[in-house]
This record gives C-alpha cells, sequence and structure tokens, in this order.
C-alpha cells in the first residue's frame, strides 16, 4: 500500500536537478528530508523555477547553496525566516529580507548571521557592529562604515580590522595611527599621510614604514633618509632625491645603491646638457 503523502509523492515527481557532484540532500538536523513536514510544502507544485524543489531548492536542506537557491526563488518568504534555528537560514534570508527587520540579528548567536547584518544595515545602525566579537564582522563594518564614523575602529584588537580603517579614516584623524604596533597598519597610514605628518614617520622603527616614507617624501626632504641604515629605504631615496643628496649618496656601501645613484647622476648630467645644448 503506498502511503506517501500528496507532497511527498509531488517531491519524488519533480525529479531532482543536483550536480552529480553535489553532495546530498538531507535535512539540517540530519536523516531525510519529508516535505510533508514543512510549512511550503504547498510550493511544490509551482513548477520549474518557482517555489521549491527537492535536491535543488529547499529550505529544510542542510547545504547552504539549496537553501540560497530556495530564497532567491521565494525573496517574500525571507522575514518570516529570521529567527530559524538553523543559522544557514537565518543567514541567508537575511540577505534578502527587509533592512528594518535585521536589526533583530544584530546581536545573533552565529557570526555567519551578523556578518550579512553587517553587509547590509543601514549607515545609521552600522556602529551597533563595531565592538562585535567577531573579526570577520568588524572588518565589514570597517568597509561600509561611513568615515566620520570609523574612528572607533581605530583601536581595534585585530590589525586587518585597523589596517582597514587607515585606508578609509579622515586625513585629519590619520596622524592618530601613525603609531599603531603592526608594521602593515604603519604601511597603510604613510601611503595616505600629508605633510609634516609623513616627515615623523621617517622614524619608524621598521624599514618597510620607512621605505614608503621615501617614496612620498618632497624631494628635497629626502636627505632625511639618505643614510637609512637599511640599504632598501636608501635605493628608494636615490630614485628621487636631488642632486646634492646623491653626491652624498654616491660611496654607498650597497652595490645596488651606488648604482642607482651613478645612474641618476648620469641622466642629471644628460639632462643638463641637453638643456644648454
Amino acid at each position: 500500500m503506498n502511503t506517501a503523502t500528496a507532497p511527498e509523492a509531488a517531491a519524488r515527481g519533480a525529479g531532482v536537478r543536483a550536480p552529480q557532484d553535489d553532495i546530498a540532500a538531507q535535512h539540517w538536523q540530519g536523516g531525510p528530508i519529508r516535505c510533508g513536514d514543512c510549512e511550503y510544502a504547498y510550493l511544490l507544485s509551482m513548477g520549474e523555477g518557482q517555489g521549491c524543489e527537492p535536491g535543488h531548492a529547499c529550505m529544510q536542506d542542510a547545504y547552504a547553496r539549496r537553501i540560497d537557491r530556495f530564497f532567491r526563488w521565494n525573496p517574500m518568504l525571507s522575514d518570516d525566516q529570521l529567527g530559524h534555528d538553523y543559522f544557514e537560514v537565518r543567514a541567508i534570508a537575511a540577505r534578502r529580507a527587509s533592512v528594518f527587520r535585521l536589526t533583530a540579528l544584530i546581536k545573533d548567536s552565529d557570526e555567519t548571521v551578523r556578518l550579512q547584518v553587517a553587509l547590509r544595515l543601514p549607515q545609521a545602525l552600522l556602529a551597533k557592529l563595531v565592538n562585535d566579537p567577531h573579526r570577520e564582522v568588524r572588518i565589514r563594518v570597517a568597509q561600509r562604515l561611513a568615515p566620520p564614523e570609523l574612528a572607533a575602529l581605530r583601536h581595534d584588537p585585530d590589525y586587518g580590522v585597523r589596517e582597514l580603517v587607515a585606508q578609509r579614516l579622515s586625513p585629519a584623524l590619520l596622524p592618530t595611527m601613525a603609531h599603531d604596533p603592526d608594521r602593515a597598519v604603519r604601511m597603510r597610514v604613510a601611503q595616505r599621510l600629508d605633510m609634516p605628518a609623513l616627515l615623523r614617520m621617517a622614524d619608524d622603527v621598521d624599514a618597510d614604514v620607512r621605505r614608503v616614507v621615501a617614496e612620498r617624501l618632497p624631494v628635497a626632504l629626502l636627505s632625511r633618509l639618505a643614510h637609512d641604515s637599511d640599504w632598501r629605504v636608501r635605493w628608494e631615496v636615490a630614485q628621487r632625491a636631488d642632486t646634492d643628496t646623491l653626491e652624498a649618496m654616491h660611496n654607498d656601501d650597497e652595490s645596488e645603491v651606488r648604482q642607482a645613484v651613478h645612474e641618476r647622476l648620469k641622466n642629471n648630467v644628460i639632462e643638463i646638457g641637453v638643456s644648454h645644448g
């Protein structure tokens, strides 16, 4: 005797269109998916590309891709599933739910959900996530937060967050990050910092930071780094320095620096000759 319910029979008749290398369909709590137990069983009759389809577009599946396809077919159901017990359902529903409903998920227990919230929250509410416990959430906040609000993340415990802040922070506040404990952050600061604050970074303890400073300092101030302890910094100086500074570097200890100095001096002589020709 056939005891299958009408929705389950419809599910078998619909066929499974998942790719051959896709993972097998499984209920998010484990075990098989029973369409007859689903509140959206009525969607099975809507046809291809709509409603739902076991193994292809299903909200009860454990596989995020199939859940996402379900909500792409049924975006109007997103608001209703923001409180679902499975974090993948909440996270994917949050992609299409009304932004007015997202505030309820700001303190969701799962960072995957809060990450989706951080990508969509209006600017006026985004600051509520600046102290989120997960770095990936705070990184998304740092990418989206309006520059005037970024100051709250300048001292974030994660260097990746602070690096993003250094890329976007307003120039007026950027000098406050010039002494960040992480080299990568200070390099980002040096890439954007204006004078005279940039000159103060010429004494940074890290050569990579001083190299960035050497790339951006006004030519008239490059002599400050002409005898830097790191040859790579001196090489950068040699690429842009004026003749007086180059002459002072003529006998540099490093052959790569001497070569760069000699080539620059030779080119300067040629240019002077051409200009007087």
